[in-house]
């Protein structure tokens, strides 16, 4: 059996509590940093609890819009996946957003006219996609026959 002593003194004890102080923001400012990657599978997703709060968010990924959704309806995300579904999942995925775990619930989807896209084509909307007062899901599309549909970000 081994003993050891140590003489622990004032002057020892502050750098062990600076050192271990130093230790705990390195890994608090990681973990942000890994908790807040740009990329492009990192997730929009929010907490939205009122029409105000929906139309900031819009503005915050750069979007102009009308201060009122000119259409707000319930929606059923389906628990089995169409071909057209799986191609706006996948869409949702890129973003960070993924409806295959919300299949069969009731959500609602606000639908804002944007008024600062890039193309200055008219009937350019924001849909956003709210399960429980958390966005799940979103997209900026052209509502015309041959328009498009992108992520919530601005390009």
């Amino acid at each position: 059996m081994f003993m050891y002593t140590a003489k622990f003194n004032r002057k020892k004890a502050v750098i062990a509590i600076l050192l271990l102080a130093a230790v705990l923001c390195a890994i608090i400012v990681i973990a942000g940093r890994v908790g807040s990657a740009g990329g492009s599978g990192a997730a929009l997703s929010a907490v939205v609890r009122n029409n105000k709060q929906r139309v900031g968010y819009l503005e915050s990924l750069g979007w102009r819009v009308e201060e009122d959704a000119i259409d707000e309806q319930k929606v059923r995300i389906p628990t089995s996946f169409s071909d057209v579904y799986l191609k706006y999942n996948a869409l949702q995925i890129a973003q960070g957003f993924d409806l295959t775990q919300y299949g069969g619930l009731e959500a609602t989807r606000y639908t804002y006219k944007v008024k600062n896209h890039p193309s200055s084509e008219d009937g350019i909307v924001a849909d956003i996609i709210v399960y429980k007062d958390k966005i799940i899901a979103g997209d900026i599309q052209s509502c015309a026959p041959d328009g498009f549909m992108n992520g919530l970000k601005k390009r």
